[in-house]
C-alpha cells in the first residue's frame, strides 16, 4: 500500500480492557470528572479575568495552568467516553486525528511542567527579592515568560511527533487507549532508534530541569525564611509555596506512573489507568488547591455566591 495513502487510513484503538458492566461505571466516573474539571478550570479563568484585584503576576501566570489542563482533559476524556460506548472492534481513529492527539498529549505534559517552573520563579522573586518584585515581574516580563512557556513546549514536542510522522507504516493497531508518540512510531517496521533516543532525552531533560529548578528555588526560599525574623512574612511564604508545591508534586506523581510503566508491557492495563489519571487528577485538583488556598479567589467566590443568593 502506498505510504501516503496509509498515513490517512483508519487505525484501530485498543482502548480500555474492561467488562461491559464496568464500562458503564467508568463512563459515569469519567464524565463527572470531566465536567467537574472543565467547570472548575473555566470558573477560575473567569474569576481571575473579571476581578481586577487578581490581575497580579502570580495569578496571570497561573491562568496558563487551567488552559493547559482544559487542553489535557479535553483531548482524551471525550474520545475515551465515546470508545467506552463503542464495540472494541469498531474503535477507529484516523491517522491525522491520532497525530493531533499525540501532539497535544505531549504538549499538555510539557507546558504543565514549564508553567510550574515559571510559577516557582515568580514565588522566588516575590519572597527573596520583594522590593524588586514589581520591577522584575513587569508586564513585559510576564508576556515573555508566557510566550516562552508555550514556545519552549511547542518546538521540542513538534520535533518529537515529526520524527514519528516521517516513518512509513506497516501496522494499523494502536495498543493503547489513546494516541501518544510511542503509539505512533510503533506503527512502523522501520528502525526507531532515533525516536527512542530523542524521546528518552527529551523526557529526561524536561524532568531533570523541572525538578532541579523547583528544588533550587525552594532551597533559596527556605534559606531566606530561616534568616528572616518576620513571622508574618514567613507564614505567607509557606502558604503560597505549599500551594504551588502541592500542585507540582501531584502532577509529577501522576506523570511518572505512565512513563515508568511504558517500559513494562506486563503492566499495560495499569499504565492505561495511570495515563487516564494524569488527565483527570491534576486538572481536577489544581483549581481546588489554588481556590482554597488563595484568599483573593476565596473572597471572589464567596462574593459571587452571596450575590446569587
Amino acid at each position: 500500500m502506498d505510504n501516503l495513502t496509509f498515513r490517512y487510513s483508519v487505525l484501530l484503538v485498543e482502548g480500555l480492557q474492561i467488562t461491559p458492566q464496568s464500562s458503564q461505571l467508568t463512563f459515569i466516573f469519567l464524565l463527572m470528572a470531566y465536567v467537574f474539571a472543565m467547570v472548575s478550570n473555566i470558573g477560575i479563568l473567569i474569576q481571575i479575568s473579571a476581578e481586577k484585584s487578581l490581575h497580579q503576576p502570580m495569578y496571570i501566570l497561573f491562568c496558563h495552568l487551567p488552559v493547559s489542563d482544559i487542553m489535557g482533559t479535553t483531548l482524551l476524556i471525550p474520545r475515551l467516553l465515546k470508545d467506552l460506548m463503542t464495540d472494541p472492534s469498531e474503535r477507529y481513529i484516523t491517522y491525522v486525528e491520532c497525530v493531533f492527539q499525540a501532539f497535544f498529549t505531549h504538549l499538555y505534559g510539557t507546558t504543565s511542567n514549564i508553567i510550574l517552573m515559571i510559577m516557582a520563579f515568580d514565588r522566588y522573586v516575590a519572597i527573596c527579592n520583594p522590593l524588586r518584585y514589581p520591577t522584575i515581574m513587569s508586564n513585559k516580563m510576564i508576556v515573555k515568560l508566557s510566550a516562552g512557556a508555550w514556545g519552549a513546549a511547542i518546538v521540542p514536542v513538534s520535533i518529537l511527533i515529526g520524527l514519528s510522522v516521517r516513518l512509513s507504516h506497516c501496522r494499523s493497531f494502536i495498543a493503547n487507549h489513546f494516541c501518544d508518540n510511542p503509539s505512533l512510531f510503533k506503527l512502523s517496521c522501520e528502525n526507531t532508534v532515533i525516536n527512542n533516543v530523542y524521546g528518552l532525552t527529551f523526557t529526561v531533560v524536561l524532568l531533570t530541569s523541572s525538578l532541579g529548578w523547583v528544588l533550587l528555588t525552594y532551597l533559596r526560599i527556605v534559606m531566606v525564611c530561616i534568616k528572616s525574623k518576620n513571622k508574618a512574612t514567613n507564614s505567607k511564604a509557606i502558604k503560597t509555596c505549599s500551594t504551588h508545591l502541592a500542585v507540582y508534586i501531584i502532577m509529577q506523581i501522576c506523570g511518572f506512573v505512565p512513563i515508568v510503566l511504558h517500559r513494562f508491557p506486563v503492566y499495560a492495563e495499569t499504565r492505561k489507568f495511570g495515563g487516564v489519571m494524569f488527565h483527570i487528577i491534576p486538572p481536577g485538583l489544581n483549581p481546588i488547591i489554588y481556590g482554597l488556598q488563595s484568599k483573593e479567589i476565596r473572597q471572589r467566590m464567596l462574593k459571587m455566591f452571596i450575590n446569587k443568593s
